[in-house]
């Protein structure tokens, strides 16, 4: 599992589509399986992504979710990725959840502040 928190300097809506289009447009197993969108009064606005993609080094589907939201006057996005390890007790990934976690950072990297 792997997870981080970043702000950005795009509005959310925009820091969303560009996680999508770099997870999903830019790999054959990516896709987002859920896409949730809560406004709060005027301005407040969450967003929670939930993508899911295959591994071959690990030979398994991860999924990351992504929270994306306003509330502090700045955008702020918040990754977690789990699901890579196989077994009951044997957790160890090969570094897919990281590297997957990380998309959402790269698909952001020109625009964290």
């Amino acid at each position: 599992m792997e997870n981080y928190t970043i702000y950005v300097s795009k509005d959310p809506a925009t820091a969303a589509d560009l996680i999508s289009r770099y997870i999903v447009g830019g790999s054959i197993s990516g896709e987002l399986l859920d896409d949730y969108v809560l406004q709060h009064g005027e301005s407040g606005y969450c967003r929670v992504m939930v993508f899911e993609k295959y591994y071959y080094r690990v030979s398994n589907r991860l999924t990351l979710t992504v929270a994306i939201d306003n509330f502090e006057g700045r955008t702020r996005v918040h990754c977690v990725s789990g699901g890579g390890g196989q077994g009951v007790l044997f957790r160890f990934d090969w570094g897919s959840s990281s590297s997957f976690a990380r998309s959402a950072y790269h698909a952001l990297q020109n625009y964290i502040i």
